[in-house]
């Protein structure tokens, strides 16, 4: 049994289409409007872009949006954005039950749970917070998200390990993605595929992880 298992978000706990067609579009639309409103909020995410990217910020936003660009200043401005789709409620943050039921369970057993995810921690937190499930955020023990490392490179996970501050064979980490899967065995964790479409990785639904 794992002292802490590391989840993934996006096609791991939660459905991939409900990132893609509703909390994308819903950012999308309400980007140019929320950046007028709350100026001081969002300057220094608009410099950070142009910093990368020289240009209107604004337009740069909105075609990283199109491209699924993993780059910390939108996913920041996209949880300012997303908190108030949830506040007004919107929508709810999608989880499946499998995974829902399996957090519960593991978390009663005495096992920490953490979250990866290219998502802000912010926007973790709000969509664990106001989930189809309820509010599942006292489950979690904490968040990373970009800030502390590409995904897909092994250093990320070992910087993880120390915060937690277990030994890195000691973490499961769970997502959908190969590479992230391979960068975190590299760094000494355990890691499992879930592919919830068509079965093909090591799990097709939490409730095929023995713990």
């Amino acid at each position: 049994m794992p002292r802490a298992i590391l989840t993934d978000i996006e096609g791991t706990t939660s459905s991939i289409a409900f990132v893609a067609e509703t909390l994308f579009p819903y950012a999308r639309a309400r980007l140019p409007a929320f950046v007028a409103a709350h100026p001081d909020k969002t300057a220094p995410i608009l410099a950070e872009v142009a910093a990368i990217e020289p240009g209107d910020p604004v337009a740069t936003l909105t075609r990283w949006i199109d491209e699924d660009r993993k780059a910390t200043p939108l996913k920041t401005l996209q949880g300012m954005i997303w908190a108030d789709g949830y506040r007004e409620r919107a929508f709810t943050g999608h989880i499946y039950a499998d995974a829902a039921a399996a957090l519960r369970r593991w978390h009663d057993a005495g096992i920490a749970l953490y979250v990866f995810s290219s998502g802000s921690v912010a926007a973790q937190k709000l969509l664990f917070g106001h989930s189809d499930a309820g509010d599942l955020t006292p489950l979690f023990s904490g968040y990373f998200d970009t800030a502390t490392g590409p995904k897909r490179e092994a250093e990320s996970y070992r910087a993880i390990a120390a915060a937690i501050g277990l030994v890195a064979d000691e973490i499961l980490f769970l997502s959908d993605t190969p590479q992230e899967i391979a960068a975190a065995r590299e760094a000494g964790l355990s890691a499992l595929l879930i592919d919830r479409e068509h079965g093909a990785g090591d799990i097709a639904t939490f409730e095929d992880i023995d713990t």
